[in-house]
């Protein structure tokens, strides 16, 4: 078994395109690392729904130029075979480590496979790579990116033609083909061929931008802005240019795109930690809100003055304040959300008269509701404008919510000030999450076994009226990992994340609030009825 792991890694090395992984594997084989070794070529490297994400490193089951030319020669050999050949396949990449080689990689592959390749001019949000291929009549997108994960990793995320990320079944007929490529030798990589795009494209998205906000709306909101050493920051700052808003006061410390991610231990707006810069820059210049982007900008952090200091708004709390905001303006066309957000967007909807749809967890579902005008995900994910990106935008969504912000101002209100009005109308819905970081996969196994084997029957002393295990698909979702009970005036929902080693468990409670006097005990009540309920599913799962 030995031997044949080093031959495999032998193997690998011959043909490793790059000398800083070949050096690595190298040394791995020299010291005869054979624990290191099996983690790296135990597998492969799984490509699916959410393309590829994982830690930088030599071997199978670590990103590097081997496996991404291999993954860029599956989704061209995919093109070519519905009929695509001769079509383009624009590819944008973010400031991690290698993401320019790995883009570079990809548009030689698509043009040695008989496709047009064209490049983002320079690491740009997730958002432009998303209306680029509307906007170009690509066949396919693809953008280089591991979006809030740790400095270590990168992925790979995949679009087809109509500008939305792959789902079912097409990420199992890439993945077929990935796994056809028998040797990079078999893969023509010419050395040019392809475009380099100018700044026209991004031109074309920051005039589409233009289209969130209503005409003649109050642009006077100051906002605090942090680009989590992203690539967010240029692309924002000529955003709220164009608009009219003030000039957003940055984080300096975090305003350069730097894959190290130094100032933060994970670079996701929702981390413990990872605000507190923005906040101490807050602190300082006082302004109405403070808006942060993850390191790829197609996620929008929101943070308001809520007594003596600044804390974040819930991804739930802005996705209904923005449902709000568009209902107020009297937008048409369907709301939609994931399965893990906050059900106050359906009777948003239902009381302004407008459809409404649930979907599976990603905006790769969310962007394919027939009619969509407005989807979010509890995650820091807002689509705003489906017509130009069909993906989560976290430039548009600050557009907004700085309009939304804006609007109150005049009237001498708040963003809070409107969440209460919106629990006043529809109930306190209050969401938390139990989130647990594994190092050891089997962990997460073991309890979703568990949950499936002794579902509880009650948490936080309110009956379980409903359980659903979701691998089977209801008559509305289709098939996936994940829980969900339903509880009398609360809901939950397991799931392991697609993109992290982690169990995520969505908490909600509603409570009927009488009026605004209530709400203090009302959200005292919703508090330790949360509180409860994560202490007995994290005994129910033994985590």
């Amino acid at each position: 078994m030995q031997d044949e792991l080093i031959a495999r890694a032998r193997t690998w090395l011959a043909e490793d395109p790059d000398p800083e992984t070949r050096e690595e594997l190298a040394g791995l084989i020299d010291a005869g690392d054979t624990a290191e070794l099996a983690a790296r070529f135990g597998g492969t490297l799984q490509f699916g729904t959410a393309g590829l994400r994982g830690e930088l490193g030599a071997g199978p089951m670590r990103m590097n130029r081997s496996v991404v030319i291999r993954a860029a020669a599956g989704l061209a050999a995919y093109l070519n075979k519905q009929g695509s050949t001769g079509g383009l396949v624009v590819i944008g990449y973010d400031a991690r480590h290698k993401s320019a080689d790995f883009a570079r990689d990809t548009a030689a592959v698509m043009t040695g496979a008989g496709l047009r390749a064209a490049v983002l001019p320079r690491p740009l949000p997730t958002p432009v790579l998303a209306f680029a291929i509307r906007h170009l009549g690509a066949v396919a997108g693809v953008e280089v990116t591991a979006s809030h994960n740790p400095p270590r990793d990168n992925g790979y995320k995949v679009y087809l033609g109509d500008g939305s990320q792959i789902v079912p079944p097409a990420d199992a007929e890439i993945a077929a083909e990935i796994d056809a490529v028998r040797s990079l030798a078999d893969v023509p990589r010419p050395d040019g061929g392809w475009e380099t795009l100018d700044d026209s494209v991004l031109d074309a998205y920051l005039a589409r931008t233009d289209t969130v906000l209503a005409d003649g709306s109050p642009r006077t909101a100051r906002t605090v802005y942090t680009a989590m050493h992203g690539v967010g920051r240029d692309t924002l700052l000529a955003a709220f240019a164009r608009a009219g808003f003030p000039e957003p006061v940055l984080v300096a410390e975090q305003a350069e795109p730097d894959p190290e991610f130094p100032t933060v231990a994970f670079p996701n707006p929702e981390e413990p930690g990872a605000m507190d810069l923005a906040f101490a820059k807050a602190r300082e210049t006082e302004p109405d809100l403070v808006v942060a982007n993850d390191p790829d900008a197609d996620r929008c952090a929101v943070a308001v003055r809520d007594g003596a200091d600044w804390r974040m708004l819930r991804g739930d709390e802005v996705g209904a304040l923005l449902a709000t905001h568009l209902v107020r303006r009297g937008v048409q066309g369907t709301f939609a959300e994931s399965i893990v957000s906050s059900s106050l967007l359906g009777r948003i909807a239902e009381k302004a008269g407008l459809p409404y749809e649930e979907t599976l967890t990603g905006f790769k579902w969310i962007a394919r509701v027939d009619g969509l005008r407005y989807g979010y995900e509890e995650a820091l994910g807002y689509c705003v404008d489906p017509q130009g990106v069909r993906d989560k935008d976290g430039i548009t969504a600050a557009l907004l919510i700085t309009e939304l912000a804006s609007q109150l101002k005049e009237e001498g209100r708040t963003l809070l000030d409107l969440l209460d009005d919106i629990a006043v109308e529809h109930g306190l819905h209050a969401t938390d999450q139990l989130s647990v970081r594994v190092e050891d996969l089997t962990v997460i196994a073991r309890a979703m076994e568990r949950l499936r084997e002794q579902p509880p029957t009650t948490l936080a002393g309110l009956a379980v009226t409903r359980a659903e295990d979701l691998t089977r698909g209801t008559d509305r979702l289709p098939p996936t990992d994940g829980l969900r009970y339903t509880l009398d005036g609360a809901r939950v929902i397991v799931r392991p994340s697609g993109t992290e080693p982690k169990l995520k468990c969505y908490l909600e409670v509603v409570v009927p609030v009488a009026g605004h006097a209530d709400l203090p005990g009302t959200r005292a009540t919703a508090t330790d009825l949360l509180a409860k309920i994560k202490q007995d599913l994290s005994a129910a799962a033994g985590i």
